[in-house]
Formats: structure tokens, sequence, C-alpha cells
């Protein structure tokens, strides 16, 4: 075997590196609460602060996380950013989780 050749049993493995990172960004609850939010549509900080009850500072270094993630996008208009998925796909993520957890077991 090569020095670039990748062990059989592990080369589908690093495909899955960005599927984990995802979930690294959704790992904490208000930023699943934060994408469930945006699944709606776009909205603006004040708007999250005031549904999740969650204090701005907060919320605003949780949207950092997943801008950062490539989760959500920020579109600014005048003194405000209105924030809004990159990919609809995560909400369906988010939405299915969350309706999994609250299965009755």
């Amino acid at each position: 075997m090569s020095a670039d050749a990748v062990p059989e049993e592990t080369a589908g493995y690093e495909g899955y590196e960005a599927a984990a990172e995802l979930l690294r960004a959704l790992s904490a609850p208000i930023r699943v609460a934060i994408v469930a939010e945006l699944g709606g549509g776009e909205r603006c900080v004040h708007e999250l602060v005031e549904k999740l009850g969650a204090p701005q500072p907060l919320v605003s270094q949780h949207l950092r996380v997943l801008r950062g993630a490539g989760v959500v996008r920020g579109a600014r208009s005048g003194r405000e950013i209105a924030y809004s998925l990159v990919d609809e796909h995560v909400a369906h993520i988010v939405a299915d989780a969350v309706s999994h957890a609250r299965e009755v077991r």
C-alpha cells in the first residue's frame, strides 16, 4: 500500500467530516432554537431575542457560530442584519431532531 492510500475500512469516513461539523454547530440548544426560528423565514436579532427570551449578546454570539459554520447568513439593511438559513435542509434536520426528541419512548 502506498503512503497516500487510505485503508479500505476508513476510506468513506472522511466524507462524514462536513456532517460532523454541521452537528457540532447545532450542538447547543439555543442554536437549535435559532435554526428552528429561521426555518420560518428571515429574522433580525431583536426578533430572535424576543422569541427565544435570551439576552441579545448571547443570541449574537450563537449567530456568529452558526454563520462561521455556514449555516446562516446575514444581510444588512440599515442598522439591522436580517439572518436566514443558507440551506433549508438544515431546518428539516432540526425539525426532525426536535420531533424525534419529543416522541414518547
